[in-house]
């Protein structure tokens, strides 16, 4: 009888420490350097091994920090590995369905190998020349995905419409606005940098963008740009942004609740001074989660990847070096230190 090699090396791992349901810190993360993996996966488990070579930092983790089961995706658990999107390739595998060699792009383990018992969330990528590996963690990804469905799904978007985005210049901001520039539309964003609203103006396209830690007055800042008000606002941030764009919404305007960064506590609700502007304005607040339109994935990965190819988008990444990285990289996405989509590059591909 043949004997399998059986090859064990390191596997650095980052793990939760505890629960926090106030914004992030790096201390509520733990690297774990003694663990140990078999580079083998085990026979009759159906499972496969992966490389894990790129991780994404999103926002939604951070939800999944508290010890609340009332959500679309359950707690992680103290002292167990983050989980997150990744891009991998395959190591060794005893699921047919997936090869040696093979990459992935689905929910993965915030480690540098990882073994996959559920597939289910995960699809094969080809490695194209001209779109980075890495955009499937972005542009190609999650975020793209949560913007393209945002966009055409839940604001159904008319040529000429006026579109404001919040957190312009993340993930899924930066996409909304070049959809919408696309479609036909007038898009102004809001950015916490003058970096940041450089890039918006001058790299991807918007019409205008303004930093709001310059503006005193949300509500007067936003009706400098939108005189007539505001038809679809594409909203990231919730809080006061959300209040002072309630205040500038068009009669049967549409808002879609993508994020809420700007919270310090998930638990806590917030007051709101211009709510009653939903019922003058018969205005239309939906929130939602990609998950829910994955019908339509083909045809986002078809579009999206054509509009790129040709060069009417463009997407722009942060990416850091290292698991080591990846605690400082995620909890910087609540001060708006990223410029753009934040990746941590495990591994070389």
């Amino acid at each position: 009888m043949e004997q399998t090699e059986i090859i064990v090396v390191d596997n650095k791992q980052i793990v939760l420490k505890n629960y926090n349901d106030q914004i992030p810190k790096e201390t509520d993360f733990q690297l774990r350097n003694c663990n140990k993996i078999n580079l083998k996966a085990p026979q009759g488990s159906g499972s496969f091994l992966v490389k894990n070579l790129y991780l994404s930092c999103d926002p939604y983790m951070r939800g999944r920090m508290r010890d609340f089961h009332g959500s679309y995706l359950p707690p992680f658990t103290p002292g167990s590995v983050i989980e997150g999107f990744g891009v991998s390739r395959v190591v060794d595998s005893d699921n047919p369905n997936f090869k040696p060699g093979d990459l992935i792009s689905g929910l993965t383990g915030w480690e540098e190998y990882s073994l996959i018992h559920t597939p289910q969330q995960l699809r094969k990528i080809q490695h194209q020349d001209d779109i980075p590996l890495s955009f499937h963690l972005g542009l190609l990804g999650m975020p793209g995905f949560t913007a393209y469905a945002g966009f055409y799904e839940v604001c159904s978007p008319q040529k000429g419409e006026t579109v404001f985005v919040s957190a312009a210049s993340g993930a899924v901001g930066q996409l909304v606005g070049q959809l919408a520039k696309l479609h036909g539309c007038y898009v102004v964003g809001s950015a916490g940098s003058s970096q940041k609203v450089d890039l918006l103006k001058n790299k991807l396209g918007f019409d205008e963008a303004f930093n709001y830690k310059e503006e005193p007055n949300l509500e007067a800042a936003l009706k400098r740009y939108f005189p007539n008000g505001i038809d679809i606002f594409f909203d990231n941030v919730g809080g006061d942004m959300l209040d002072a764009a309630l205040a500038n919404m068009r009669i049967q305007g549409r808002i879609a609740m993508c994020g809420m960064i700007s919270q310090t506590s998930l638990s806590n609700s917030q007051q709101f001074n211009n709510m009653y502007s939903m019922i003058t304005k018969r205005i239309t607040m939906k929130g939602f989660v990609q998950s829910d339109y994955l019908q339509l994935f083909p045809r986002f990965v078809e579009d999206v990847s054509s509009y790129y190819k040709q060069g009417k988008i463009t997407y722009i990444e942060d990416m850091n070096q290292g698991l080591e990285a990846a605690p400082a990289a995620f909890v910087g996405l609540f001060s708006g230190k990223n410029v753009g989509k934040q990746v941590i590059c495990v591994a070389p591909e």
